[in-house]
């Protein structure tokens, strides 16, 4: 059984959340979870959230079908973090030769499934 849960409009570069989401793809989910838990990348929080969701998600749609799903066998199939909308902020940096960057401030949207290594 599949489950996924999407958390959109996170702040933080996408870039720097793939990191961590390339830390947790494949692994058991009470696994990611503790790796998520110790992990100082300030993206690990918004991915530990969708993953309790994901998690959640498996486990309300057992109850609908009437399937047992156990924690413990649920993996992380798939992971993804992709790019949101960028803020172009009224502040300037300054850039070689005079110039002058504007300010960016980077959205990601997370996507996570889970699926049961076990059909029951």
């Amino acid at each position: 059984m599949k489950a996924v849960a999407v958390a959109k409009y996170i702040k933080g570069s996408p870039q720097k959340a793939r990191l961590v989401v390339d830390l947790i793809r494949g692994r058991n989910a009470s696994e990611a979870l503790q790796i998520l838990a110790v992990s100082r990348k300030r993206a690990a929080k918004p991915i530990e959230t969708t993953l309790r969701s994901a998690i959640a998600n498996a486990e309300q749609k057992a109850d609908q079908i009437n399937i047992s799903v156990d924690v413990d066998s649920l993996v992380v199939s798939k992971a993804s973090v992709d790019l949101g909308p960028t803020k172009f902020r009224r502040r300037v940096r300054p850039a070689p030769m005079g110039r002058a960057y504007r300010e960016r401030r980077w959205q990601s949207h997370i996507t996570i499934e889970v699926e049961s290594k076990t059909e029951e």
